[in-house]
């Protein structure tokens, strides 16, 4: 009997460990896997970071740049799936850079996201556990980022926080 599609959602700080738990998430099912990609290389150490991403995938990946357009991207995958988005935090600074309407946007990823055809991971940041930002946008970032976090955990299935590479079931 086939396994009911499911939402996953891999919350963290910068460096705790996300990206390889979900990796390994997705990969503990059969191949083929997708990983939605929504990084942009702006500088050398972005580039850097992405090619280390890809690196440690390996074979087994179809990776789909979605920079802005996650949501049709996700609408196209077969159904069954396993598929990996990385990152919600990026997908939201690219939203927020190209002067899109961050709150109608992120309300309709979380509603895509909330009927996963297969098991699906996603990865955010937690960018509200440090100090209030210092300048307007920032703050604005923070926020959203927040509220894009609650709307996708309240329809995933499974929270998980990592922290030093553990995870942590929040959901």
């Amino acid at each position: 009997m086939p396994e009911r599609p499911s939402l996953t959602l891999v919350l963290g700080g910068a460096r705790s460990g996300k990206s390889a738990y979900a990796e390994g998430l997705v990969t503990s099912r059969p191949a083929p896997w997708t990983y939605v990609a929504t990084a942009q290389a702006f500088d050398d150490e972005m580039t850097e970071r992405i090619a280390l991403h890809k690196a440690r995938r390996g074979d087994g990946w179809t990776t789909l740049d979605a920079l802005l357009d996650v949501k049709e991207i996700l609408e196209a995958l077969p159904d069954g799936r396993p598929m990996l988005l990385d990152c919600l935090t990026l997908w939201l600074s690219n939203q927020m850079l190209a002067g899109r309407d961050v709150e109608a946007e992120s309300g309709k990823l979380a509603a895509c996201l909330s009927r996963p055809r297969g098991p699906w991971v996603v990865v955010a940041n937690e960018v509200g556990l440090g100090i209030v930002p210092d300048n307007a946008l920032a703050r604005r970032f923070r926020d959203a980022a927040g509220r894009l976090n609650q709307q996708v955990a309240s329809v995933a299935d499974r929270v998980v926080f990592m922290v030093a590479g553990l995870p942590m079931q929040v959901k």
